[in-house]
This record gives C-alpha cells, sequence and structure tokens, in this order.
C-alpha cells in the first residue's frame, strides 16, 4: 500500500543546489529528486556554512549568524532579489532548513532573512507498540513496524514516517525492543532523517543488585555495539527511581540517555478515604529524589497529575524539579480525546500547557524550563496514518510546538491543512473553522470543569459517570445529591493545593479564585455554587452538554457545505467519523445530563429536554 503523503503531498520548490556533503546531505538530494517541481526565477542553494562562499549571498548569511552559532539543529534562511540560501553548520540544520523551505516557498515573496533554532533540544514521540503487531493505545490499525513478534520485512512506510517526523522538527523516536538487527534495521531508517532510535522496556528488576547491573551493563554493551547512535532508553513502567540511575551509568559510556517516565501512581487506592489522592503521587515519589539522579536522566513528567484528561491543572512538578534534567509528556493518541474518533484539534491545550507560568507570578514558563518534549504517538498502520485523516493535524501540531512553543495554533492549522489538500484559501478556511475550536467542543460536551474520568473504564472511550467512582484507581468525581468534585485543598482536602508554590497553591485553594474550568479538580462545592462566569455549578453543567452537541451539529453542517471538494475517500471518511461524533456527543450530553438532574432534583433552568 502507498502511504499517505499527509502534509507533503501538495508542496512544489525550483530546482535547488546542494553544498554540502554527509549522509543527511545526501538525503536532501533524495528528497530533491521526488519533490514536484515548477519553474521560477529564484536561485536556490541549500548550503553548508563552510561552503557558503560558493553562494551569491554569502555576507549576508554570514551576518546572519548568530554571535552563539547556530547549533547542530539551527539554520538561516536568507532571500535577496532572486537569490535564496538556506545554511546551517551541519546536516541537521540543512535538514530541517530543507522542510522549512519546502513548506513555506510558495508563499515566500521580497526580501527576509529568517534565524531558526529549536526552543526544546530533544523532540521524542514514544511508540507502543508490541512486537506483536499491536499498539497499545492505538487507534489507528496496527504497528507500522512490527508483526509477529519481528520488524516488518518491507520498511518503505517506516521511510515515509520517518520523512513526515523529519519535516516538523521531531528528532527521537521510541521503540519496542526488538531483537538486535532488527533494531539496527529501524535506526539506519530514522538515521537518514536525523532522528535517534530509543528502546523501550518495563524495568522490574532490583536496582541494588550488583547481579542486575552487570546483567543492564552487558545488555546495552550489546546494543550499543550494533547501533552505536543509539539514543538511549525509555523507561515505560518501573518499581523503583533508582532503577533510572543503574540504566543510566550502564549508557553513559555510549552518550545515552534514559527517559524515565514520572505518572500517576496505578497502586490500589480505597474510595471510602477521601484522603488519599492519585493526583499527589508523582510529586510526592519524585521531588525528594531531585538532584539525586544521574545527569544523563531525563525525567519524563506527565503534564498533569492523572492521566491526559481533556482537561486537568499542569503538573506542580513542572515547575518544582529544579536539580534534575525533565521534559513534558503529551498525548497524541487520542486516548481521553475522541481516540481519532472524534474531532479533537488539541494544539490549543498543548501550547497553552507549554505557555503555563509555573511560578504563577510572572516567572518561566513550562516550555522554558524543560530539556524535552515527548509525546505518545497516534500513527498506525491505516492507510491514513492516524485513522482519520483530520487527527494528522494534532501529529504535525505537536512537532512545530516541540520546536516553537510559542507559536499559533490556528496558524499551525492553516499551515497544515494547506500542505495537506489541494484547496482553494475559503475551503481551507471553512476546514480551519471546524477544527480550530474542536478541543473546547469535545471538553463541554464530556467531563465539566475539569473533573474528568467519566469515561468507559477499559476503552476510555463514551461516557461512563460513574465508570470508575468505586474503583481502586484514584479516578473519582465524589457526585452526590448536595454537590460535585474532588477536595484537593490544604484546609479540608487531600492537599494536593499546597504541591504549587505561591500564589498559584491560594489561587487553587480558594473555589472564589480557582479558575472555573479546573474548580471541580481542587473542590467539592455546591450544585448552587456560583461560577466566576455568573453561572451555577449546575447549571454550567447543563449548558455545556447541550453547547457541545450543538457545536458538532455545527461542525457537521458545516462540513457539509465543503465536504464536496474533498477527495471521495476522504470525503467518505470524515463524513462517517462525524456521524459517529455526533451519536457519541449526544450520548455524553444525554448521561451527564440525566445523571446530575437525577442526583441533584434540579431542572434545567432554560427548560430544555433531560431524561428523568
Amino acid at each position: 500500500m502507498t502511504a499517505d503523503s499527509a502534509w507533503l503531498g501538495t508542496q512544489r520548490l525550483p530546482e535547488v543546489t546542494v553544498h554540502a556533503s554527509g549522509v543527511l546531505a545526501q538525503t536532501i538530494r533524495a528528497e530533491l529528486r521526488q519533490v514536484r517541481r515548477f519553474r521560477t526565477d529564484v536561485q536556490v542553494a541549500v548550503c553548508a556554512l563552510s561552503r557558503v562562499r560558493e553562494t551569491a549571498l554569502w555576507r549576508e548569511v554570514e551576518a546572519a549568524v548568530p554571535e552563539h552559532g547556530l547549533g547542530v539543529e539551527g539554520f538561516v534562511v536568507v532571500r535577496r532579489g532572486n537569490d535564496l540560501v538556506v545554511a546551517a553548520e551541519g546536516g541537521h540544520g540543512l535538514l530541517y532548513g530543507y522542510f522549512y523551505l519546502l513548506r513555506y516557498f510558495e508563499w515566500m515573496s521580497g526580501d527576509f532573512t529568517v534565524v531558526e533554532q529549536p526552543a526544546v533540544p530533544i523532540r521524542m514521540l514514544d511508540h507502543w507498540d508490541e512486537l506483536s503487531g499491536a499498539v497499545r493505545r492505538g487507534y489507528s490499525g496496527g504497528s507500522i513496524f512490527f508483526r509477529d513478534g519481528e520488524v516488518v520485512p518491507d520498511l518503505t512506510r517506516v521511510r515515509a514516517y520517518a520523512r513526515l517526523l523529519a519535516s516538523i522538527g521531531i528528532n527521537t523516536v521510541a521503540l519496542a525492543n526488538a531483537e538486535l538487527p532488527d533494531v539496527a534495521r529501524l535506526a539506519g531508517v530514522f538515521r537518514d532523517y536525523g532522528i535517534a532510535v530509543s528502546l523501550a522496556i518495563d524495568f522490574v528488576d532490583d536496582p541494588r543488585d550488583e547481579r542486575v547491573a552487570r546483567w543492564w551493563a552487558a545488555a546495552i554493551a550489546r546494543v550499543y555495539d550494533v547501533v552505536p547512535d543509539l539514543g538511549g532508553l525509555v523507561v515505560r513502567t518501573a518499581r523503583d527511581p533508582e532503577g533510572a540511575n543503574l540504566l543510566a551509568r550502564a549508557v553513559a559510556p555510549y552518550g545515552g540517555t534514559v527517559f524515565w517516565r514520572v505518572s500517576a501512581a496505578e497502586s490500589e487506592q480505597d474510595w471510602r478515604d477521601r484522603r488519599t489522592d492519585r493526583a499527589r503521587a508523582a510529586y510526592d515519589a519524585v521531588v525528594p529524589l531531585d538532584g539525586r539522579f544521574e545527569e544523563n536522566v531525563v525525567l519524563q513528567i506527565q503534564h498533569g497529575p492523572l492521566d491526559f484528561q481533556v482537561r486537568e491543572p499542569v503538573s506542580p512538578l513542572l515547575g518544582e524539579i529544579q536539580e534534575t534534567v525533565f521534559g513534558v509528556e503529551l498525548q497524541v493518541t487520542q486516548e481521553y480525546s475522541g481516540q481519532q474518533q472524534d474531532l479533537c484539534y488539541l494544539g490549543p491545550w498543548w501550547r497553552e500547557i507549554l505557555q503555563f507560568d509555573t511560578s504563577g507570578g510572572g516567572g518561566a514558563t513550562v516550555a522554558d524550563r524543560i530539556g524535552a518534549i515527548v509525546a505518545v504517538s497516534n500513527v498506525g498502520d491505516d492507510a491514513n496514518w492516524t485513522g482519520s485523516k483530520l487527527a494528522q493535524s494534532n501529529l504535525y501540531a505537536f512537532g512545530r510546538l516541540a520546536w516553537d512553543p510559542a507559536a499559533d495554533p490556528v496558524s499551525l492549522l492553516h499551515e497544515w491543512a494547506a500542505a495537506t489538500f489541494a484547496m482553494d484559501d475559503r475551503t481551507r478556511s471553512e476546514l480551519v473553522t471546524i477544527m480550530a475550536g474542536s478541543w473546547q467542543t469535545y471538553e463541554r460536551y464530556t467531563a465539566p470543569l475539569g473533573v474528568g474520568f467519566m469515561v468507559t473504564p477499559g476503552t476510555h472511550y463514551g461516557p461512563s459517570v460513574n465508570g470508575y467512582e468505586y474503583s481502586g484507581t484514584g479516578r473519582y468525581h465524589f457526585a452526590d445529591r448536595y454537590g460535585v468534585g474532588v477536595d484537593r485543598t490544604v484546609k479540608t482536602g487531600s492537599g494536593f493545593t499546597g504541591q504549587y508554590p505561591e500564589p498559584l497553591a491560594s489561587r487553587y485553594e480558594d473555589p472564589y479564585t480557582c479558575p472555573d474550568e479546573l474548580l471541580l479538580f481542587f473542590h467539592h462545592v455546591p450544585y448552587d455554587h456560583v461560577l466566576q462566569s455568573g453561572s451555577s455549578v449546575l447549571q454550567h453543567i447543563y449548558d455545556t452538554h447541550f453547547q457541545g452537541y450543538a457545536e458538532v451539529e455545527a461542525m457537521v453542517a458545516r462540513w457539509q457545505v465543503i465536504a464536496e471538494r474533498f477527495e471521495p475517500a476522504v470525503r467518505a471518511d470524515i463524513t462517517a467519523r462525524f456521524g459517529t461524533q455526533l451519536s457519541n456527543a449526544r450520548e455524553w450530553r444525554d448521561q451527564v445530563n440525566t445523571y446530575f438532574y437525577r442526583l441533584s432534583g434540579v431542572a434545567d433552568a432554560r427548560g430544555r429536554a433531560i431524561h428523568r
């Protein structure tokens, strides 16, 4: 099957000369042989800085290079008249500069100088693919890497995927721990696009046992003998954080990194005991260890204290860790946000997380503090990579925000749409309008005010208001006939608000200053509690669920107007998924509203139909 070209399908370039050598320069030359061409008077060169004097704009390029240099991945683009030069210090920068050129060339006009460097050094996608070919939390078919216990024989599609990732600036991927010859094959493909491969493992050994240390040292040595540029290890699950140091010491001689995933504990909780709190777990476990990790350990911290909910506060760990390198983990695969069935463009949510002020008082943002940005990938072997064609936008936005966390998510959506579909500006604007607010729409018709976890257990798709309420997983909303929400205050609850610095701690502690969208995450309040918006909690629940469903109806109506302008297969797939999303939104609206009406006995002030 020919791989979907995604956002690399419509772009064109003129003739380009390459003044560089090395593996990645060869990749650029191979790219140029397959890209669509058009005629123009502009003379374009991609050039290593060491050879920039072979170009007409060498003075302008040298003047544009920052005093501190461009680094391994930075590049400069200079245009004067009909001359345009992309220059970088080495192959990685040249490759990213080439894709910048491919992305924007047809929009470029006039004289300009652009200097680009990534804001975050490690930009990684985790793939929870099993060797069997199944994908853990995957909604796009099976694995593109593995089948029946081994790597797929034909790596053509893997190469196409590496090309997509390089085009948005991803420089590391984590894959399942396969047989060494298979790891070497995969690493070779990604190497051609400047992407390092790390291996995902589960560490269940005793890190204080010397025999364990010797075994891992020998095993890692064998891996690096075969793949000398292996990025390192990603530890998905583990019992003891001291294992991070054991592994870090084993990969250190080879320049490797250990990514230690930090997430909410899965240990059993008693739903009867409201003093225990899953949200506290990661902070309580990791903060005492800050400064005790090896230098090549990166703590991979989930963006929120729970589990990739459609709305939850930014984890306090992202502001608290001081002496250990850490990264933020997002989730491109839409586990709790529609599973690539419901349209939910997550770019605005991710930018909000990355720009969050971790001090609460004009201090460093999450993006300022992190050394890595990681996400669980949404890719599978479906014909269009992501199940829904529109879900490709989340993969694109993740890569672009990882490079530049200040990028505007709506502008990125325009970029993606223009590069993905051959369509006129009016159609693109309509598509962007449909997609841009879809995260907020999804939030409105699902769980209210940050409470989360009203999902079907196991699948996590569709509503089940009490699905987790009496489980041992710590995923509760504590709704009763008087009110709803989790008391996480220092004064009367679990004390989670105290894990934030001031003034954030006080802001979250007080239900009257806590942001409305997070109120039920931090507080148990009566249904008649008045939000800052002026609405009561219960009326807000009713209003937003009716509004969310109405917004999906409007999305479907807008889509029907432009659907005929898309290819038949794309049109049919998107239309079918919108039908499913409308049914899903209806179930969420009716089940959540009915649940709270039956508990409270308070009718909708607007007199809309709620099932009794």
